[in-house]
């Protein structure tokens, strides 16, 4: 019997699987290739407590940014948080949780959590405040500190096409982490610019199967907003 994965709107997809205290993941990087609709739903439901882990936080007025305007959010797990004025105001304050990384580890312990591996050592952070608290090996003369890694309740990606099955494709910079979250949670919602049905895409052209995917939101139309414009100016005549 066939599943049906495809939901009316971001509300309906994320129907009984929001409560409080969950750990979400939240592809993207900067405002590229955010689940805005899926944020926004969130934001809607009022659930709180919520541990969030994302390359970063959107900004005050977009992405997960919405979140921390409602303190929905009490702990962040993220590698950069510079464009975001509200994070920088509830972390002083002591009204926000944050567990830095660098992002080439955050990345690999997304993907370590999505492989079923619980740890790994790495040598970036050793000798530094990174590896406070941490296990330090020595391996072939060198020190490496372990890390942990990551699995979430839940995930919500942003993906270019994808089937009805939920085969995923990212298109281009939009791509970031989104594939890697798409496999490290309980559960993967991912909201779709084009969905088409199945076989339609080429199977060497898929980045994330189907079978990590549990629910599939169309998007009736996707805004792109520039976290940065930067416009060089031409030369006179």
């Amino acid at each position: 019997m066939a599943v049906n994965k495809v939901y009316p709107d971001a509300t309906a997809a994320l129907a009984g699987v929001l409560h409080e205290g969950m750990t979400i993941m939240s592809g993207g990087f900067g405002l590229c290739g955010v689940p805005s609709a899926l944020i926004e739903a969130i934001k809607a439901s009022g659930v709180k407590d919520l541990t969030v882990i994302s390359n970063n936080c959107g900004v005050d007025d977009a992405g997960l940014g919405l979140l921390l305007q409602t303190r929905q959010i009490r702990k962040m797990i993220s590698s950069y948080v510079g464009e975001n004025a509200t994070f920088a105001r509830q972390y002083l304050a002591g009204e926000l949780e944050i567990e830095f990384n660098p992002q080439g580890t955050l990345a690999e312990r997304i993907r370590a959590g999505g492989a079923g591996i619980p740890a790994f050592f790495t040598r970036t952070g050793v000798g530094t405040q990174i590896a406070e608290g941490k296990e330090v090996r020595e391996f072939d003369g060198r020190k490496y500190v372990m890390e942990r890694g990551l699995v979430a309740d839940l995930a919500i990606v942003h993906a270019w096409k994808a089937d009805t099955e939920g085969n995923l494709v990212f298109r281009k910079t939009a791509r970031n982490f989104n594939p890697v979250m798409a496999t490290a949670a309980r559960v993967t919602v991912a909201q779709v610019e084009i969905l088409v049905e199945p076989g339609e895409i080429e199977a060497d052209q898929i980045h994330t199967p189907g079978v990590f995917v549990k629910r599939l939101v169309p998007l009736l139309q996707v805004h792109k907003r520039i976290e940065q414009r930067t416009v060089r100016k031409l030369p006179a005549a």
